[in-house]
């Protein structure tokens, strides 16, 4: 727990003085008005530097010529005939159909927008502020008996049938409530293109997207927020494990330096393949055949996805699976003794129900589960045969690391391909034809969008002794050294492979250093090898006893352990060794798992060792000659920010923020990080300053004074006098909360350590998952040249934003970096923060190649992933319930990571 003071209860802190009534008000208001909230800065201005090409974006202009009109906005309430409020999910939009068919000229026939849920729009004002209308809906009784039990309460299967063939033909009432809640001016839409501020602009945008999220579900779409994905099979590539990539298209508004635009591209989602249950399963769960599925899993994957039963050809929502195979499943069926008799309730299995009552032949389903769609205590079981589960399902566990490279692999299009498909996409869509659209005077151009675009330079590198212009984004080491290699004296190789050749693998390390200038001295004498009994521990048990016989023989600290992984990905050695060795020993490691070794593997390795252990593979010659504007003048101090979430089936995982700091100024290609977990989903780093250390880690002041004192130790004794932000992974909805929320915790960190010092921020937000692409024009199949910016036409406005592809797109259509400069006490130029920008995607010491993103962001994402290694989402209920928890004000308890050894704390650990 966070706490304030050190108090025993002895000596109190005296209250606070407690004001008279009437002065209060005044200090609150008074309060109110000095703190000024800061908002992200307007385009100074556009770049001038670099050689100028015409491209085209996925961006088709729109024009709004009903600009004086009002989008009118009207709450939505519906309610079954006996007052019980309607599940809105799935049925909304059927019952707003059948309301424009059967009250039209009470609307006065005019088109809506309806999102689904709570909100409708039209153009103008309905005739009244207030309506009430019953609609009937003939597969609404239906809908609700899927989601509920048995409607006769047998719980039984044959129940909900005879129930459904004796209410055939009925219809299910349905009241609808409509009430006026506001109205949106267009010219909203105008006014923010004109650069000035709209409040209404972002309620007026987001009407028109849910104009196109309607017309995407009255063709069947799924829809997944701004974007669709059809039912069509030729849309899908099977990625393995019964999951199917499906190509759709985001289809969004934007407001641009242009005018409004519509920014259309191809994206994908994970679907279940639908199909047969128990064929889905068999391929999920990678077992030969149905008999080898186990069902717990099975239970787990199954809840809540939806079927269709053969015998009828009715969906229902899965809720879970019968304790007992059919054949000794049992519910109670009432039948009737006689023409006027009681009807009596006898035991009858769900196997001997279908096939001897029904006559619907089973031919294996009598030894497995059956599905349940009712509820839990009043089940409603079908036997797995007859279950279908229906198409374009969301598959939303997390992927294997085989599937995401089959994905990636399958999910790939060449420029000229992407733009094809888009304005097939566009034609299909067709928008023109939409009457919402058309009565809000709203159309939209075919043609991708003309922008003009610059292409930098590529900055000059040093390696070794010689210095280059790197190629289409792109060097090597061939017969090249290291800027500055380190000398490998005392290191040791823990191998658990058994089919690793580590005779070959110690000489071809050797050999292919002293190429690069890496001294390395052969390791310890002792190769230690996995004994074969340990193989069959668990991963920490077997990382244990490694660990304990390399401490046992080995004379001293060695500076490097060499890790040889069993597995190529995803090993479960990974995550403790990496936290035995950089917490609890303090010694610098690389893991490998080499299929094949040869010179350009193990170069590749050294890269990354060589940067661990505090040397640099190569710089920037602006970098060692200190002639980087602005930065090489002042000491400056780069930030990678960046907070990472549990991946897919693992909301509860905590988050995890990661803070990369520069190192020996004037050099901006060295640095090191701190990294801190916090509650799940927050996406503000809340770790930054702490101005009283919590009761768990009484040293821990947070992540930005441990930047701003290593940078301090590092550079001579020099505090930095400018501090630039990268920040990554946060959306425009949240550019306020970065600047109000972070940066003041930053200034507040700087201040903390000496009040008379007050650094110059700059903050820039880079996004990487956004949809805007860039493509060549005159029909080039090439991707755009890297060192290509773009602060014209599609970019926003008023704000201060711009596209960049630092690197080469080698295969699929490039993707930008969009960065946006939310603030700039330091003063750059725009030509000089696009070239610091471009030359920081050549620092990254792992690569030879320019990234697509500037360096300290990607070791933000590197650090983050690497420690979250170090916690596993099974050990969170364990970590809790020991105590070793951190809280954050108004943040549920979440397990701390162990810190890093004061040894490898401001290394590289995660290059």
């Amino acid at each position: 727990m966070a706490s304030g003071s050190e108090c025993d209860g002895s000596e109190l802190p005296p209250p606070p003085p407690v004001l008279p009534p009437n002065i209060q008000p005044v200090l609150a208001e008074s309060k109110k008005t000095t703190a000024k909230e800061l908002v992200p800065i307007a385009r100074p201005g556009r770049g001038t530097k670099g050689q100028r090409i015409r491209l085209l974006a996925n961006h088709f202009k729109v024009r709004v010529s009903s600009t004086n009109d009002h989008f009118y906005q009207y709450s939505v309430a519906l309610f079954y005939e006996d007052g019980h409020p309607v599940d809105l999910k799935g049925i909304g939009r059927k019952v707003f159909d059948k309301v424009q068919q059967t009250y039209a000229s009470e609307l006065e026939n005019k088109p809506f927008a309806y999102d689904g849920e709570k909100s409708l729009f039209t153009l103008g004002s309905l005739p009244h502020n207030k309506f009430a209308f019953t609609v009937l809906l003939e597969d609404a009784s239906q809908r609700r008996t899927a989601r509920s039990d048995s409607p006769d309460g047998d719980g039984s299967p044959c129940g909900n049938d005879q129930k459904r063939r004796k209410h055939q033909g009925r219809s299910k009432a349905i009241r609808v409530e409509i009430s006026f809640a506001t109205k949106i001016p267009m010219q909203a839409i105008v006014a923010a293109l004109q650069g000035r501020e709209s409040e209404h602009f972002q309620e007026a945008v987001r009407v028109l997207d849910i104009i196109l999220r309607q017309n995407a579900a009255k063709q069947g779409c799924l829809i997944v927020r701004q974007a669709f994905f059809h039912n069509d099979r030729g849309n899908c590539a099977d990625v393995g494990g019964g999951v199917l990539g499906c190509r759709g298209f985001h289809s969004s508004f934007r407001a641009t330096q242009e005018g409004l635009s519509l920014n259309m591209d191809v994206t994908t989602t994970m679907i279940v393949r639908p199909g047969p249950v128990d064929e889905f399963l068999v391929m999920n769960q990678n077992v030969r055949d149905r008999y080898q599925i186990d069902w717990n899993k099975a239970k787990r994957m199954l809840k809540n996805l939806r079927i269709k039963t053969k015998h009828t050809n009715t969906e229902y929502k899965i809720t879970g699976l019968s304790e007992k195979p059919c054949r000794e499943q049992t519910f109670p069926l009432k039948q009737r003794s006689g023409a006027e008799g009681d009807a009596e309730s006898t035991e009858v299995t769900v196997y001997d129900y279908f096939v001897n009552q029904r006559q619907i032949p089973l031919s294996y389903s009598a030894d497995f589960p059956c599905i349940n769609v009712g509820k839990p205590k009043r089940p409603s079981y079908f036997p797995l045969e007859l279950c279908d589960l229906v198409s374009l399902q969301r598959y939303t566990k997390s992927l294997s690391g085989l599937q995401r490279a089959s994905l990636v692999e399958k999910s790939r299009q060449k420029p000229l391909e992407r733009m094809r498909v888009l304005e097939n996409a566009l034609r299909t869509s067709n928008y023109g034809g939409d009457p919402m659209l058309h009565s809000s005077g709203i159309a939209i151009s075919s043609n991708f969008t003309e922008v003009e675009g610059r292409v930098l330079p590529a900055p000059k590198l040093k390696v070794g002794g010689e210095e280059f212009f790197p190629r289409n984004g792109r060097w090597n080491f061939n017969h090249k050294k290291l800027v500055n290699p380190v000398e490998i004296t005392r290191w040791a190789i823990a191998n658990f492979s058994a089919r690793c050749d580590v005779r070959g693998l110690i000489n071809t390390l050797i050999k292919c250093g002293g190429m690069k200038g890496i001294r390395i001295s052969p390791p310890f004498e002792y190769i230690f090898e996995e004994s074969p009994q340990n193989r069959r521990e668990s991963a920490p048990v077997r990382v244990e006893r490694m660990l304990e016989s390399l401490q046992s023989k080995l004379p001293d600290r060695p500076n490097l352990l060499l890790c040889i992984l069993p597995e190529r990905k995803n090993s479960e050695i990974y995550g403790p060794w990496k936290r035995k060795c950089l917490s609890d020993m303090g010694v610098v490691t690389q893991c490998i798992a080499p299929t094949k070794v040869n010179d350009q593997y193990i170069t590749n390795v050294l890269l990354k060792i060589n940067a661990k252990l505090g040397g640099m593979n190569s710089l920037l010659t602006m970098e060692h000659i200190s002639s980087i504007p602005l930065v090489s003048q002042s000491p400056t101090l780069i930030l990678g920010m960046d907070v990472s979430h549990g991946s897919p089936g693992h909301s509860d995982m905590p988050s995890i923020a990661a803070v990369v700091s520069s190192r020996k100024w004037p050099l901006i290609s060295s640095y090191r990080a701190s990294v801190r977990t916090q509650s799940p989903k927050v996406e503000m780093i809340a770790n930054l300053f702490k101005p009283v250390p919590d009761s768990i880690r009484k040293d821990d002041d947070g992540m930005m004074r441990e930047a701003l004192v290593e940078f301090y130790l590092s550079a001579g004794h020099r505090k930095p006098e400018q501090i630039i932000v990268f920040r990554d992974g946060v959306s425009e909805s949240q550019f306020n909360q970065v600047l109000n929320i972070e940066l003041e915790q930053m200034k507040e960190a700087c201040k903390f350590l000496d009040d008379t010092w007050f650094p110059k921020f700059t903050v820039i937000v880079a996004q990487k998952n956004h949809h805007t692409k860039f493509f060549m024009g005159g029909n080039s199949p090439d991707n755009v040249p890297p060192g290509t910016v773009i602060d014209t036409n599609v970019c926003h406005p008023r704000n201060y934003d711009f596209y960049m592809c630092a690197h080469a797109g080698m295969i699929g259509t490039t993707r930008p970096a969009h960065y946006h400069i939310l603030y700039d006490e330091v003063g750059f130029s725009v030509d000089h923060l696009q070239e610091l920008v471009h030359s920081l995607s050549y620092v990254y010491q792992r690569s030879t190649t320019a990234i697509s993103i500037v360096a300290p962001i990607c070791y933000a994402h590197l650090a983050a992933a690497q420690m979250s290694q170090f916690i596993k989402f099974d050990d969170f209920s364990d970590a809790s319930s020991s105590g070793n928890i951190v809280t954050v004000a108004g943040a549920i308890p979440v397990p701390d990571l162990p810190r890093l050894d004061k040894h490898v704390k401001n290394s590289m650990f995660f290059c």
